[in-house]
């Protein structure tokens, strides 16, 4: 691999940012499964994610910018020059055991000392350095999602099917307690890396409802009212999230009285589900002459607002 930062078309100064986006656009346009008869995209794709694997570890690229490491993120070499560090002109020559000797000096005690017994013979350590361990592959990218679900599915907690940007489909199932901006993580749908897919992360929107409303875990709905209905009140048929039920309604029902119908609201943390709140409104004819001529005749003597005033 070359200057990572030439890989990446960034500055040596570039913002974690700037990396950042530099990469992403890259590794979309040379990701494997769209490049698959273009082996070339492959390799330099491959390229790419090693190059922000580097840049994206603030440690590592402080260690690459001192001249401590290399592109590959292997410490650089102290004998890097081939010279005797000891003076005395000539190179190093391999001693016995598979040591280095110089003006008869064993360099592999010297070696051990500053990188490890293993690294004095030339084994390196686990990762392929001088004894320590490389870190491992880096995951892909988080990608964000937004995801609108209905305002009765989210109550019921029904699994909503979603397109991912790659084209695929999968099922989303809604966490118990979900409201508005609840994240839900989709483990291995995010971008691709060498060290695996990343992970999608999908927020959620409630839908608006043309009769329901949210309050906390509840549910409202105003429900309409003839006047016989609320005068004689009895069973009337009533819309929930779960279908419709019949409710009683008492005699002389007003307008603004309010009845519950017991796990009919958003499930909750645990398990349990609200109530569902029906608001009655009775709602009267404008022109009815039979209903004007009733009322015409009948008197309510009722000081309705003697409170008031």
């Amino acid at each position: 691999m070359s200057d990572p930062y030439s890989t990446l078309g960034v500055a040596k100064g570039a913002s974690e940012a700037d990396i950042k986006k530099a990469y992403r656009k890259l590794a979309k346009e040379l990701h494997p499964d769209t490049n698959q008869n273009n082996p070339k995209a492959a390799e330099r794709f491959s390229q790419v994610t090693a190059a922000y694997d580097l840049l994206s570890d603030k440690e590592k690229r402080g260690q690459f910018d001192r001249g401590e490491i290399d592109e590959n993120g292997q410490p650089r070499s102290p004998f890097a020059g081939g010279g005797n560090p000891f003076g005395g002109g000539g190179g190093f020559r391999p001693g016995p055991g598979g040591g280095f000797q110089a003006e008869g000096v064993d360099l592999g005690d010297i070696f051990e000392g500053l990188f490890g017994g293993g690294a004095a013979r030339g084994r390196g350590g686990p990762g392929g350095g001088f004894g320590g361990r490389q870190a491992p592959p880096q995951k892909g990218g988080s990608v964000e999602y937004r995801l609108a679900v209905p305002l009765e599915a989210a109550a019921r907690l029904t699994p909503q099917r979603m397109t991912l940007r790659d084209g695929s489909a999968v099922e989303v199932k809604l966490p118990k307690g979900v409201t508005e901006g609840t994240k839900i993580r989709l483990a291995g749908k995010g971008d691709h890396g060498p060290g695996g897919a990343g992970d999608a992360i999908v927020t959620v929107s409630l839908r608006g409802h043309a009769h329901y409303t949210r309050d906390g875990d509840n549910i409202r709905l105003n429900l309409p009212l003839t006047l016989k209905e609320a005068v004689l009140g009895g069973p009337v048929k009533v819309p929930t999230v779960d279908g419709a039920v019949m409710l009683n309604v008492p005699k002389g029902a007003s307008s603004g009285q309010t009845l519950r119908i017991k796990g009919r609201g958003f499930t909750r943390k645990d398990g349990e589900r609200g109530d569902q709140l029906v608001t009655l409104q009775i709602d009267l004819p404008k022109d009815d002459a039979a209903l004007r001529a009733f009322v015409e005749g009948w008197n309510d003597s009722r000081p309705v607002r003697g409170e008031m005033v």
